[in-house]
């Protein structure tokens, strides 16, 4: 079995459901809540190299071995940049609709991202989550919405910050699940890299936040990719 380290996405803390689902087909898991996010919302990160320390760190202090990193939406850019250096303890990063991250750009490059530039500026350097309308049409329901709507204000540093990678991400083992609800077609850079021979498409037919929407499901699909030569 292997050990999972599943991070969480913009706003979010700890997977509890699909955790639970991991552990009982018997893997260890650890849900790891990036700094400055809901319990660790008072630990403010100095920027974007922050989170990739936060998911490098605990594999270092856990000692862990057999590593599959799982990184959702924004948290695909410091999963992508940790997996890159733990070496021989990664097994395999799992990206759940998520951004991956390009060297020298932000999770802001690429995309319309004016207006959440300005709201940044506007709410004292944070993003807050969208309003509940956002999330219709992505298989959630109201009480999942709320859970999100309610979540912690996300620093805007770590999303300005650009990434490091210190090997390219095509030549590690990677899964990437595509979330039907949220559009059929991987993003560019995500397309580019599903032409390497270490990268496997995989796809849900829900929303974006599948461990919310379908939590047996991603268990599945996650306890799978973990069984990946």
């Amino acid at each position: 079995m292997s050990d999972f380290i599943l991070v969480a996405g913009a706003w979010l803390g700890a997977w509890d459901e699909v955790a639970v689902e991991l552990r009982g087909a018997g893997h260890d898991v650890h849900a790891l809540t990036l700094s400055g996010l809901a319990e660790r919302r008072d630990t403010r990160p100095d920027g974007q190299q922050t989170h990739v320390r936060d998911i490098a760190e605990e594999v270092e202090r856990l000692d862990l071995r057999d590593v599959v990193l799982v990184g959702h939406s924004y948290a695909g850019i410091p999963v992508g940049q940790a997996a890159a250096r733990i070496g021989d303890r990664l097994r395999r990063v799992v990206f759940v609709d998520a951004n991956v991250p390009v060297d020298g750009e932000s999770f802001l490059s690429g995309w319309p991202s004016e207006h959440v530039r300005r709201t940044i500026d506007a709410q004292g350097g944070y993003w807050p989550p969208l309003g509940p309308e956002e999330y219709a049409g992505h298989g959630l329901t109201d009480e999942q919405i709320a859970r999100i709507v309610e979540a912690t204000p996300h620093p805007g540093i770590t999303l300005t910050e650009p990434a490091v990678l210190d090997r390219p991400l095509s030549e590690l083992p990677a899964t990437y699940v595509k979330c039907l609800l949220d559009g059929h077609e991987p993003m560019p850079a995500v397309a580019a890299l599903l032409g390497s021979d270490s990268w496997e498409l995989v796809t849900l037919d829900t929303g974006h936040w599948p461990m919310f929407s379908q939590p047996s499901a991603l268990a599945r699909v996650l306890h799978e990719a973990a069984a990946r030569p």
